[in-house]
């Protein structure tokens, strides 16, 4: 069984496909976190997130770059969202991220494109959304817990920025699947959203 799960920026796309994997049994990817590596990668090396040579060189990225937390920093995400536009950067990491897919027994994928390009066949589709202003509270409180020194306006105008790159992009742009069950999570706390997913996937899979 194949779960595709996908949506934007601090949406709960993460947490309710981890929850998904362990509630069902299967291998998760977060194959936002390759795009995450390829900017960090990027950044490490002074190069421009913008030239799409300078992005396909930074595919090449030690393995050992995933567990870096700084990937989860907000710096991180602008400069995957930037790497993310060039399509021979999304080819690049295409056959790695359907390897994991095709992987006996099935698995869950997130991220901005599994429905619509990397799993198109997948046995369930998910797009998870949320307002605006209720994914900026949810970065907002993690990056403060997270001793980060940010502000509530510039969480909004990054997340914002991202949404617009990241639908705007020409290749394999963030959009729901037309087969895609679509989950709302603005008015829906963790439990709820999990719960809610499950029973979509439950009522669905083929």
């Amino acid at each position: 069984m194949i779960i595709a799960v996908d949506g934007p920026t601090a949406s709960g796309k993460g947490t309710i496909a981890s929850s998904l994997a362990r509630h069902f049994g299967l291998p998760h990817l977060d194959t936002g976190l390759l795009y995450r590596a390829v900017g960090r990668q990027v950044q490490l090396a002074g190069t421009d997130p913008d030239s799409e040579s300078d992005a396909l060189a930074a595919t090449d990225f030690p393995d050992s770059l995933l567990d870096d937390p700084e990937l989860r920093s907000e710096v991180s995400g602008s400069f995957a969202s930037r790497v993310s536009v060039h399509p021979k950067v999304r080819a690049a990491l295409l056959e790695r991220q359907r390897t994991f897919a095709q992987r006996e027994g099935g698995a869950v994928l997130d991220g901005r494109d599994i429905g619509t390009v990397i799993c198109p066949d997948a046995d369930v589709k998910l797009f998870v959304t949320a307002s605006l202003d209720a994914r900026t509270d949810r970065r907002f409180a993690e990056l403060k817990g997270q001793g980060r020194d940010v502000t509530r306006d510039e969480v909004h105008e990054q997340i914002a920025r991202r949404d617009e790159r990241d639908m705007g992009r020409k290749d394999a742009p963030l959009v729901a699947a037309q087969d895609a069950f679509v989950l709302d999570t603005t008015t829906l706390d963790k439990e709820a959203s999990i719960a809610a997913a499950v029973e979509i996937v439950t009522q669905h899979a083929r």
